[in-house]
């Protein structure tokens, strides 16, 4: 995975932190099907995260207004993993939404 490419902002950012549950069955799938769902969405910038050995994970995806979130967020199938995550694949979660408003960075690679 690598830092997702964002324009100059404002944009806004959803991140969400999560505990995980031992269930692992149907997660992998249905992660990669969001991931891949958000990323045709309108609106959709980017989007990074991380697990911990621990279970805690933190993914936060970039869009580029809040009616952008507000849509992916009504999407079908992105509402059933919801029920799913809360019924069997996390023990908490955690959604904050927030306006970026100044970025800056470093990288070595051109």
């Amino acid at each position: 995975m690598s830092i997702a490419n964002t324009p100059e902002p404002p944009y806004v950012a959803v991140i969400f932190t999560s505990v995980r549950t031992p269930v692992d069955e149907g997660y992998a799938v249905t992660s990669e099907e969001m991931v891949s769902m958000a990323a045709g969405q309108p609106g959709f910038l980017g989007m990074e995260s991380a697990r911990g050995t621990d279970g805690l994970g933190i993914t936060v995806s970039y869009w580029r207004d809040m009616e952008s979130v507000r849509a992916w967020k009504a999407v079908a199938e992105h509402r059933t993993a919801q029920r799913l995550g809360r019924e069997r694949w996390y023990r908490a979660y955690r959604t904050r939404i927030s306006l970026v408003e100044r970025e800056y960075g470093f990288s070595t690679e051109r």
